[in-house]
């Protein structure tokens, strides 16, 4: 026996958080076909602990909402919905002004253009706290920001500049993880230094007349900072999702994808045409019971075995704060023989003792996971995206992606804040600067998290990302929030209904390592003391681990007959 398929077999003897439980010696033949499942009284139990699978602490909880909040939320929402009809009878009668969005006369017997109920939410909702979003700064995105002032005179329809500029905001709303969103520094001579000698841009795609010696370069230097076999970069970090998925998957696959997954990753999966069932947001048991539907009945109606199932996760969760599962993931993804798709969009630099992403955080080896997506626009301070993985796929997707087929090519400056970023990280540029500021990031993100416990906000998330949600709750907190940080010059992003469930609007705080101490005590103090004029403190220290959140065992399916 070799030495993976020895270590694989240990795993499969090891029992598994979950209700999860190896399948080395179940005769797996091919994806989406699993021979001699055992039998259902041999499942293995829920196991405190994580069943040895994890090799560090995994501390992860959502603290329960109260019960009178949800109440009031509900009724807050209902409340502004019934002076919307209000509003919306007084517009129709010409007492009030209509200054939205509405089909022309001769339209009217077209299809609607604009979706009723979302077009009421925007006039009606969203437009009191649009001043909260959308806010123009005229700096660097780093630690502190530079923010132009603006004023609106008819409720948020408009705004007007007023020509002051906001100067040394803190910001605390920026994916800057690494601090390398910068204007001075080794990475900006370099990207400048790039920019005179290739110019701004390259007129062309990969296949064509773009390929620049510094795309070869960036892409070799991200398959050896992940440990992967090859590499490929792409424009845009949504399209690296959105048109990559449909050249892997098809008619006749299965996708298994988390609720919360990110929007390219929805879109790139309804875009391929498989049939997708959605599991429970980090929820193992869920996961586990769609791989073994699929494998027991198979396709519909034929009954015919999936061609592939493709398990669709995200590194860290940025609106939930939470990582995901991987050991788990991992574990159940060999037992049914199913494919693994990661996106480390905002855990690549982020988590790990080097800064290689969730699986360096838990200590995993990339060949476990087939796919491996991430972007450059976050903890490398530049734009666009990757796939790492095997040669035979990027080889594959060279010829099969759109991303890669029709998109133009990056831009050289760009490929070369990538590079000079990835090779501090990893600390080929004669430096540990890059290892400091991951441990930076890691103190960063343990101090901000136990200080806003402690004072005694709802918190959501694991205590290593260093995504923080501070939970508002109630419609007319959201924008409240945003305003009272801003006049006390700290930038935070709010985000409520559609973007989160109706009763779970948050503030979502982005650590980075260029923050300093004092900058975090600052930012903490202004938050306590919104905290206290909007009454945000509604802990009660009642957590509720993910994994004893309760699910129901329907699932949403899509699928082309």
């Amino acid at each position: 026996m070799e030495g993976p398929e020895r270590a694989a077999a240990a795993l499969s003897a090891q029992p598994r958080a979950n209700g999860c439980s190896g399948a080395a010696a179940h005769g797996a033949l091919r994806n989406g076909f699993v021979r001699g499942l055992p039998a259902p009284d041999t499942q293995i139990n829920h196991i405190v602990h994580n069943g040895g699978l994890y090799k560090r602490p995994f501390n992860e909880a959502f603290e329960e909402t109260p019960m009178l909040v949800a109440v009031l939320t509900y009724v807050g929402y209902g409340v502004l919905t019934l002076f919307g009809y209000l509003r919306d009878f007084m517009r129709q009668w010409k007492i009030e002004k209509c200054q939205n969005a509405t089909e022309r006369e001769e339209q009217k017997d077209f299809v609607p253009l604009y979706q009723d109920f979302e077009n009421f939410y925007n006039r009606n909702l969203y437009m009191r706290i649009r001043d909260s979003w959308n806010r123009p700064i005229c700096s660097v995105p780093g630690a502190k920001v530079d923010m132009m002032e603006r004023v609106s005179h008819d409720y948020n329809w408009t705004f007007t500049y007023t020509g002051r500029v906001i100067k040394d905001i803190i910001n605390m709303g920026s994916y800057n993880y690494l601090g390398f969103a910068q204007k001075a520094g080794t990475c900006q001579e370099a990207a400048a230094k790039v920019l005179s000698q290739y110019g701004a841009g390259v007129c062309s795609t990969r296949q064509e007349m773009g390929n620049l010696d510094k795309h070869e370069e960036l892409e070799k230097l991200v398959a050896r900072f992940l440990g992967v076999e090859s590499a490929m970069a792409y424009g845009m970090g949504f399209a690296t999702n959105s048109m990559n998925i449909p050249a892997l998957v098809g008619k006749g696959c299965l996708i298994l994808s988390d609720e919360l997954n990110h929007a390219s990753l929805v879109l790139g999966a309804r875009l391929s045409g498989a049939t997708i069932r959605i599991f429970k947001h980090n929820n193992m048991q869920s996961l586990e019971k769609l791989l073994k539907d699929a494998i027991v009945h198979g396709q519909p109606r034929t009954r015919r075995p999936w061609k592939k199932i493709l398990i669709l996760v995200e590194g860290i969760y940025s609106m939930e704060g939470s990582i995901v599962r991987l050991p788990e993931v991992i574990a159940l993804k060999k037992k049914y023989k199913s494919y693994l798709y990661l996106d480390e969009a905002h855990s690549i630099g982020a988590l790990g003792p080097s800064g290689r992403g969730v699986v360096d955080y838990f200590g995993l080896s990339p060949e476990d996971v087939d796919v491996m997506m991430g972007t450059f626009t976050k903890s490398f301070g530049a734009a666009g995206g990757y796939i790492g993985g095997k040669k035979e796929l990027i080889d594959y997707l060279r010829t099969y992606s759109h991303s890669a087929v029709y998109a133009t090519s990056l831009s050289p400056p760009v490929v070369e804040q990538i590079i000079t970023s990835m090779k501090c990280i990893m600390g080929e540029d004669g430096t540990t600067v890059g290892k400091a500021r991951v441990q930076q990031l890691a103190e960063n993100t343990r101090y901000f998290r136990r200080r806003l416990k402690e004072m005694g906000f709802i918190i959501y998330g694991n205590e290593d990302s260093p995504v923080v949600p501070l939970m508002l709750y109630m419609p007319a907190k959201i924008g409240a929030f945003g305003r009272e940080m801003l006049k006390r010059n700290i930038g935070v992003v709010v985000v409520g209904f559609p973007a989160t469930p109706i009763i779970e609007s948050r503030a979502r705080f982005c650590l980075s390592a260029a923050h300093t101490k004092e900058m975090l005590d600052t930012a903490l103090k202004e938050i306590n003391e919104v905290g206290d004029l909007l009454q945000l403190k509604y802990s009660r220290h009642r957590l509720v681990p993910l994994l004893d959140r309760p699910f129901d065992e329907t699932t949403y399916e899509e699928t082309e007959d």
